[in-house]
C-alpha cells in the first residue's frame, strides 16, 4: 500500500477527493469540497468499536469488514455509479488506516487511479491549525470597533458591497458574537469546522490588500479565533463606528425581534448576565420581556451592559483605538453602501492605494 500513499499537498492533483468516515465525523469537519462517502455508518462505527474492545479484535474487525463491503457496494451502484474510467479520487478516513484503506484496495482492483491520504483527517487537521499559526499574520486588518448595535456588521457588508476586502468572523461562526447573538434556527459549526471555514476564507484574501474585520473577543458564540488572527487585528488599525442610541436601540429591536418569540428562553439568556449585574437588575429585564417592553428593554441593556463592556475591552484590547478614525454611522438608512464608500474615501490614500 506504500506506493498509494500520497501527501496533502498533492490533493488538488485529483478529481474528486472521498470521505468515507462516518456522517458525525464529517459534519463536525472536512476537507473542503469533500465528498461523504460512508463505509460506516455513525451506528456501525459504535457497533465495531464496542465488539473490538468488549469482545474481541478479531471479532470487531470480522464484523467491521462485512460492513465495509456491503457499504462500499451501495455506493459503487450509486454515489460513484457515473464516474468514468479516467476518475482519480484521493480517499481518506479518520488516520489513513482500513477505511480509507480499504476503498482505495478496491478502486484501484477496479481499474480507477485511486490513492488514500497518508494521516488522513488527522494530517488535514494538523495542517489546518499549523496553518492558523502563521497565515492570519500576513495581512494588515482594520478593525471595525464600536458598541453593540452600531451596526459593525452592517458596514462590513456594506465595505465588501463598496469593493473593500473583508473578513466576516461571525457570518463564518453563525453567531454574532454579543450576548443574545445566537442566530435563529441555525447550529453553530463546530470549532474544527470553523477553523476549516477560517482558513477557506483567508486563503481567499489578497495581502497585498488591507483587510476590514468586525472587533471581536476571544469567543464568537462556541467558537474561539485562533490568537495568531486575534493579536495581529487587535494591535492593527481601527475604525471607531459610531451611531446614536437612538440608531442603536432601533438596530437591535430589528436584529433581535426574533428573541422575543420565544420569552423563555430569552429570560434565560438575561439570567447568565447575574454576577455581572445584581439579581434584581437582571429580573427587571426578564420583568421587560414579560411585558414584551421591547424598546425599554433594549435602551436598558445598551446603558446597563453593552456600553461598560465595550468600554472595558476596547480599551484594553485595541491598542491603536486612540488614533482610530471615526466614522458617524447610521445602521438603519438604505445608504449604507454610500456610507461605506465615504468611510474608504476618507481614509488615508496610502493605507487603502490598492482598495
Amino acid at each position: 500500500m506504500k506506493n498509494l500513499l500520497v501527501s496533502l499537498e498533492k490533493a488538488d492533483d485529483f478529481d474528486e477527493i472521498v470521505d468515507v468516515r462516518t456522517p458525525l465525523e464529517f459534519a463536525e469537519d472536512h476537507i473542503p469540497g469533500a465528498t461523504n462517502a460512508p463505509v460506516l455508518s455513525n451506528e456501525e462505527r459504535v457497533l465495531v468499536g464496542t465488539t473490538y474492545k468488549q469482545v474481541s479484535p478479531f471479532e470487531g474487525t470480522r464484523i467491521g469488514a462485512a460492513l465495509v463491503a456491503r457499504n462500499i457496494a451501495h455506493h459503487l451502484e450509486t454515489t460513484f455509479a457515473d464516474r468514468p474510467r479516467s476518475w482519480r479520487p484521493l480517499i481518506y478516513c479518520w488516520r489513513g488506516g482500513k477505511r480509507s484503506g480499504s476503498v482505495t484496495t478496491l478502486f484501484n482492483m477496479i481499474g480507477w487511479q485511486a490513492r488514500q491520504l497518508d494521516g488522513g483527517y488527522k494530517s488535514y487537521r494538523r495542517a489546518t491549525l499549523d496553518t492558523l499559526d502563521t497565515l492570519p499574520k500576513t495581512f494588515s486588518y482594520i478593525a471595525l470597533v464600536g458598541p453593540t448595535g452600531s451596526g459593525k456588521t452592517r458596514l462590513l457588508t456594506a465595505l465588501r458591497e463598496a469593493g473593500a476586502q473583508t473578513l466576516d468572523l461571525e457570518a463564518l461562526a453563525s453567531h454574532r458574537g454579543s450576548l443574545l447573538g445566537a442566530w435563529a434556527g441555525v447550529q453553530q459549526p463546530s470549532q474544527k469546522y470553523f477553523d476549516t471555514l477560517l482558513v477557506t476564507a483567508l486563503r481567499s484574501l489578497n495581502p497585498a490588500r488591507p483587510v476590514f474585520v468586525e472587533a471581536e473577543s476571544r469567543r464568537i458564540g462556541s467558537v474561539a479565533l485562533p490568537l495568531a488572527l486575534l493579536e495581529t487585528f487587535h494591535r492593527g488599525r481601527c475604525v471607531e463606528v459610531l451611531s446614536s442610541r437612538e440608531d442603536r436601540a432601533a438596530f437591535l429591536l430589528h436584529d433581535y425581534a426574533h428573541l422575543f418569540d420565544d420569552p423563555d428562553s430569552l429570560k434565560g439568556q438575561l439570567q447568565k448576565l447575574v454576577g455581572l449585574h445584581s439579581r434584581e437588575r437582571v429580573t427587571g429585564w426578564q420583568q421587560l420581556v414579560d411585558g414584551n417592553r421591547r424598546a425599554e428593554l433594549a435602551h436598558e441593556l445598551i446603558e446597563r451592559h453593552y456600553d461598560p463592556a465595550y468600554a472595558r475591552s476596547s480599551r484594553q484590547h485595541f491598542v491603536q483605538l486612540p488614533r482610530a478614525w471615526q466614522l458617524s454611522f447610521r445602521p438603519n438608512d438604505a445608504d449604507v453602501v454610500d456610507q461605506a464608500r465615504v468611510l474608504l474615501a476618507q481614509l488615508d490614500s496610502t493605507t487603502l492605494a490598492t482598495v
